[in-house]
């Protein structure tokens, strides 16, 4: 029975294995009949061939009219006897419909589509034929496709340079800073850090942003920030050599492989390694992003026509040119976008190189306009410098322009030519790639143009001073430089608002001087007394700024080592601030006392003045240590704090038993415990900012 029913089974299979088997083979015989069926018999005297190129118009343009008899001419079916071309089929004539008279073909464009021509020639003696099949399309531009295209790689391309910049910053980290700080007097070193920092900012227009908000709030003088501009337009010239690395087709590789890197990694360091590794690549990827939108206008007449018009052939041609790329700059206040949007057309052959190199130079001048925005309201110096980073450019760009296509275009091809040049750049079959032209000039207008001017950068510094002169009443170095814009470079904007820590401190140490000088005096000068009180104002202001300046900055996705360096900053500003409310609370003791027709006796003066001293030294002991960054000055701060406390206990017994002894006015002991009081709880905020800086909680 059972092998019975095996028997069976065995059947079974057998037998759906075969229907199958038919049912598979019905379709491929249909489908080859229906092919056979359709298709022209194979004929031996008939050859096809491919001597018309696919054909593409946009709508509404005039009806084609190509000349057969010349393009049949050159096959063997042509040679001795006439030809007799028609047109075999036209599947589609609404597309294009197609007529042959006096051997000229004749297209005339329809709706929007594609379709397939076959046209035949027939040598009549022979009665060989050849049939040439091309296509044709007529197409209409999809203007809103074209615009998002652009505007959503500019946006990546953008977005890109903005994370690269932020991933390098947080590499960089305190060495950025110290590089900062170490700006001196000689101009050398000044262009130096300004190449080197925005070179890790890839923004001229943030370093000069920092360098006139430096200016302003005092921490750079006119001469170092000059230097630091030359350096800045140097360092900016970056961009184009990163976009000339051949490494387009990797821009989504590497934007993912950075994504990964940065969402995934724990690893300070590696995440923000990572976050430049995904801004680069965005970068590439923006690019071709604007490329692949930009390449519908070389299709389209009327724009190639209007791209035509910006000629850099002729002087005037160069002007206009540089005029656009400063106009397009000035809108949309970024360099880097505008020398983007001027690769992608110049990579798709819209625009010319020698065009292309006109805008680059226009842009050098648009993107001054940032710094000059960041000074409106500041101090004259830092007026200054922004006005020199205008004149330094436009005075650079017009030698260039005047000498353009004879001596600058042509020196720059020359440089190319150069063999090492040549293997630094990956030159191919094709020659220089137009994006590597693009940044030689760049590079080589703002080096020259630096060298040029450099020994005239005194000079130019005389003449602004006159140009601008010093306002009648004194200038003070305020904030305006703690701006929101500062925001973009979070290590840059640390060490700025640490600059307004450290005027808070030097506001402290001379109110403990104007203190010093006002104590003793039975009579106080009252502009002295106005100033420190004005002084105690300008402090709270100051921290009132700082604390909005750094609660947007932790607000931003921000490395650790800066997010620290901010809480430290946001404890300082209130310590000083707290030390300069008991500077004050001093002070108005003892006009108090005057007031209320009592004083101190002479014990008492030599007992506190005694203490100012300590005490004054001790927060000038802690402001130095903070400075030069020396966290070791806790150790002296928490020994010198100890002896403060000791002595104030030692002062207030001394007073307790003073009033055992004799009888003492109780305005006048009120005052003196109070005064005491005040100067401890300055020792304790200043040993806070020591701890703080040592990093202790």
């Amino acid at each position: 029975m059972v092998k019975r029913n095996r028997r069976v089974n065995v059947f079974y299979c057998v037998g759906w294995l075969l229907f199958a088997f038919l049912v598979s083979c019905q379709p491929v015989t249909s489908f080859a009949q229906e092919k056979n069926q359709n298709e022209d018999v194979v004929d031996p005297d008939r050859s096809i061939a491919k001597l018309i190129p696919d054909c593409k118009a946009l709508a509404g343009s005039p009806p084609m009219v190509m000349n057969l008899t010349d393009l049949f001419a050159e096959t063997a079916v042509g040679t001795e006897n006439p030809l007799e071309l028609t047109v075999a089929h036209n599947k589609k004539e609404k597309v294009a419909a197609a007529s042959i008279e006096a051997g000229k073909l004749t297209l005339e464009w329809g709706k929007v589509g594609k379709t397939e021509i076959t046209i035949r020639a027939r040598n009549p003696k022979t009665g060989k034929f050849v049939d040439v099949r091309f296509n044709v399309a007529v197409w209409h531009p999809d203007y809103s496709k074209l615009i998002m295209t652009v505007i959503g790689g500019l946006g990546i391309f953008l977005l890109g340079m903005k994370n690269m910049s932020e991933g390098l910053q947080a590499i960089a980290g305190g060495g950025l800073r110290r590089m900062i700080s170490a700006v001196t007097d000689n101009r050398i070193m000044a262009v130096g850090v300004g190449t080197l920092v925005t070179t890790l900012v890839q923004s001229s227009s943030i370093t000069t942003v920092m360098v006139v908000g430096f200016v302003n709030s005092g921490f750079m003088n006119l001469s170092q920030a000059i230097g630091v501009i030359m350096g800045a337009n140097i360092g900016t010239t970056i961009t184009g050599w990163i976009l000339a690395l051949k490494i387009g087709k990797y821009g989504l590789p590497l934007l993912g492989l950075g994504a990964f890197g940065y969402l995934f990694v724990r690893k300070d360091r590696v995440r923000y390694l990572a976050l430049a590794i995904m801004g680069l690549g965005m970068v590439f990827f923006g690019l071709e992003l604007m490329k692949n939108g930009f390449s519908v206008i070389k299709e389209l007449p009327d724009f190639e026509a209007w791209f035509a018009r910006f000629d850099a052939s002729t002087y005037f041609g160069v002007l206009k040119c540089a005029a656009v790329g400063c106009l397009l700059t000035f809108i949309v206040q970024s360099s880097s976008a505008t020398l983007g949007i001027t690769i992608s057309l110049a990579a798709i052959g819209v625009i010319p190189f020698e065009t292309a190199a006109a805008l680059v130079l226009g842009e050098n001048v648009g993107t001054t306009i940032t710094a000059w925005l960041a000074s409106l309201g500041a101090t004259t110096n830092a007026r200054r410098a922004a006005y020199f980073h205008v004149v330094f450019n436009i005075l650079g760009v017009l030698w260039v322009t005047a000498l353009f296509g004879k001596v600058f275009i042509p020196a720059v091809n020359q440089m190319l030519d150069l063999a090492f040049i040549q293997r630094l750049a990956g030159v191919d079959a094709a020659g220089v790639n137009v994006t590597v032209k693009i940044a030689a000039v760049h590079t080589t207008f703002n080096v020259i143009n630096t060298l040029l001017f450099f020994p005239f950068a005194s000079m130019l510094g005389r003449l602004l001073e006159r140009i601008i002169p010093q306002r009648d009443v004194k200038e003070r170095p305020h904030l305006t430089s703690l701006d929101i814009r500062m925001l973009e470079t979070p290590v840059i904007a640390i060490e700025q608002s640490r600059v307004e820590v450290l005027r808070m401190a030097d506001g402290c140490n001379k109110m403990m001087d104007w203190l010093a000088e006002l104590t003793p005096q039975d009579e106080p000068n009252q502009k002295l007394v106005q100033k420190l009180f004005h002084r105690e104002e300008v402090l709270d202001a100051i921290q009132d700024e700082m604390v909005s300046f750094l609660t947007d900055m932790l607000a931003a996705n921000l490395p650790h080592n800066v997010i620290d360096e901010a809480r430290r900053q946001l404890r300082m500003a209130d310590e000083y601030e707290s030390i300069s409310d008991y500077i004050t609370t001093i002070l108005k003791f003892h006009l108090k006392l005057i007031n209320q027709g009592h004083q101190f006796t002479d014990g008492m003066k030599t007992q506190l003045a005694e203490l100012h001293v300590i005490v004054s030294d001790y927060v000038k002991l802690v402001t130095e240590g903070y400075e030069q960054r020396a966290a070791e000055v806790i150790t002296k701060a928490k020994t010198a704090g100890s002896e403060i406390n000791h002595r104030v206990r030692t002062l207030r017994d001394d007073h307790l038993q003073r009033l055992t002894d004799k009888k003492v006015e109780p305005h006048v002991n009120v005052a003196f415990t109070s005064t005491l009081n005040s100067y401890r709880r300055v020792s304790d905020h200043t040993l806070n900012v020591a701890e703080s800086l040592a990093g202790m909680k």
